[in-house]
């Protein structure tokens, strides 16, 4: 008897099929059930999530499940539904970070899944948290403690399953070989192409001279891509032939999806081995439009750019197809969309954040694929260590556009958008203004027009250069700082107006139409009010000046009942 109904066609089914299988198997060590009608404990939840994060590395599985919604009855899963952080989609998605603050290396769920499987006709809400495994040689924690299940408890993880999880060697993937691969079912044109880039690189005669005079055999076993006769999973990666991408335990490939602005799929394409020449394939695909803008106000004309950086967009992908968890058997997906294409792969980020790059002394502590990235390099299809993503940045800050986001807080992926417009004008203004700010300065900057957090010592550093204004938690790029820009327009939307002003607009409203209502009032207001306001202290605010005008004596209502009363002049 099946657990629940659902349709084929209903968005995710996949996952409907997943939960009816865990709840077939349900004594995996690997998956919680809770019923979770209402509330939760985030502490406990935390707590789950590190226990099944770190059995999951233990069993060797790619992540493990945390269900809310399901009850027990008898020894019989049942859907019970639950109320858990129901409502806006971005309490999910604040409920994810909640749980990364709390965790060394920023792990959180993979996803959140909300599913409504229907039962005896009626349909309930499900939520499926995805929880990565703990990374090669790193047990997870939660608030400095490690976990385990016990039944249905929690208790300490044992001492010896920690040093287990310490103790995995970092194996080089990329550079173990495919027992069953041979020279044959390498792509001749790739290897040709393997050839020509290796010597451009090398930019030696007497190199070019030894790799023409070498059988493909002895060049690629010189780059190390064949090891005793045998192709490595690096050299058929970059160089296999399509059609024996089966012998890998997961079949690589790439996908490019466009989405309309309506948020609907229009045009995909799925790519395959031979990766050395793929970028190129799906760059094709993208549509690179002219993008026109005024990053100084004080011209007359335009400028006109490309929306994507075509080296930009090669090194994100190539850094992709370097950077990936093969043995997460992920696909790599370049998502297009109106104004900007995200990256997604498979993997955890092995700097852990962002800044850490940014620093110029910054190198990795270890590469997940060295051969590939070291084929790759010598290919010229990625730069060196970290400093592609360092250009990547210095490429928008020169265009004026938003720095790269890196989303590398679920531990299992790492997310990349590039924005192909500018977001906010005056960043663009202080960018033109102030070429000289370093990389680090523009990081933070970026943060805040999209509305990030900085920390408070950053807060005070761009206060010092007087580039920001308001509070540390509703800041806002400083108009003033941006010369060309014009003296009004964005400063006043986020700054304000004083309360004089406000209070003139609704006497003179009074005036002219003799009585408005709450509505009415805030109709008027609402847009003058500085967008660094949430909408509850406009609210606020609008309330105020009314009580102020009244106290006054120059308002009043013109009846005791709140819902029917108007605003009158006294």
């Amino acid at each position: 008897m099946p657990y629940f109904e659902y349709s084929k066609s209903i968005k995710d089914f996949e996952y409907y099929e997943i939960l009816e299988m865990l709840m077939e198997r349900w004594e995996f060590e690997i998956v919680e059930f809770k019923e979770a009608k209402g509330g939760y404990d985030t502490d406990k939840i935390g707590r789950y999530f590190y226990a099944i994060s770190n059995e999951a590395n233990l069993r060797q599985q790619q992540y493990g499940w945390l269900i809310f919604g399901v009850g027990e009855q008898n020894k019989i899963k049942q859907i019970v539904g639950t109320s858990f952080k129901k409502g806006d989609k971005s309490l999910l998605e604040r409920f994810k970070y909640e749980i990364s603050r709390d965790t060394a290396n920023g792990m959180t769920f993979y996803d959140i899944i909300e599913i409504f499987p229907i039962l005896n006709g009626k349909e309930y809400r499900v939520l499926m948290f995805k929880i990565p495994a703990a990374a090669t040689g790193i047990p997870t924690d939660w608030k400095t403690n490690y976990y385990e299940r016990a039944g249905e408890s929690l208790v300490a993880l044992k001492q010896y399953k920690i040093d287990a999880i310490r103790s995995q060697e970092r194996k080089d993937w990329s550079k173990q070989v495919l027992e069953k691969a041979a020279i044959e079912h390498l792509d001749k044109t790739a290897i040709d192409l393997a050839r020509e880039k290796y010597k451009e690189k090398m930019n030696q005669e007497h190199i070019s001279a030894e790799v023409d005079a070498m059988s493909d055999e002895q060049f690629l076993t010189k780059i190390k891509l064949m090891i005793d006769g045998k192709i490595t999973q690096a050299g058929m990666l970059l160089l296999g032939n399509s059609d024996f991408d089966y012998m890998f335990q997961t079949a690589p490939s790439i996908m490019w999806r466009l989405y309309g602005a309506d948020g609907m799929d229009k045009d995909y394409a799925i790519f395959k081995i031979p990766f050395i020449n793929v970028v190129d394939k799906v760059f094709v695909k993208v549509r690179n439009l002219t993008y026109r803008y005024m990053p100084n106000q004080l011209t007359l004309f335009p400028m006109e750019t490309e929306q994507y950086n075509s080296w930009l967009i090669r090194e994100l992908l190539n850094n992709c197809i370097a950077h990936t968890n093969y043995q997460l058997g992920g696909r790599i997906y370049v998502n297009e969309f109106e104004d900007k294409i995200k990256f997604t792969n498979p993997g955890d980020f092995i700097p852990q954040k962002i800044e850490n790059v940014l620093e110029v002394s910054y190198s990795p502590p270890f590469y997940r694929n060295k051969l590939l990235a070291d084929s790759m390099m010598v290919f010229h299809m990625i730069d060196t260590a970290t400093l592609g993503i360092r250009r990547a940045y210095n490429i928008q800050k020169a265009k004026y556009f938003p720095l790269p986001d890196y989303n590398v807080s679920s531990g299992a992926q790492v997310e990349v958008t590039v924005y192909g417009k500018t977001l906010n004008d005056n960043y663009m203004h202080i960018l033109y203004d102030h070429q000289d700010l370093d990389l680090q300065t523009v990081f933070l900057l970026n943060r805040v027009q999209k509305g990030l957090s900085i920390e408070k010592e950053d807060v005070d550093r761009l206060r010092a250069l007087k580039l920001v204004e308001g509070r540390i938690t509703s800041l806002y790029l400083s108009a003033s700082a941006a010369k060309s820009i014009d003296e009004s327009t964005n400063y006043i939307k986020n700054k304000g107006f004083d309360d004089k002003y406000y209070k003139d607009l609704i006497v003179e409203y009074l005036k002219q139409y003799k009585k408005a209502k709450k509505k009415d009032i805030r109709e008027l207001l609402w847009d003058k009010l500085p967008n660094v306001l949430s909408d509850a202290q406009k609210e606020n605010k609008i309330r105020n000046m009314l009580t102020a005008l009244r106290k006054q004596g120059i308002i009043d209502t013109d009846s005791e009942n709140q819902q029917k009363s108007n605003w009158i002049l006294k």
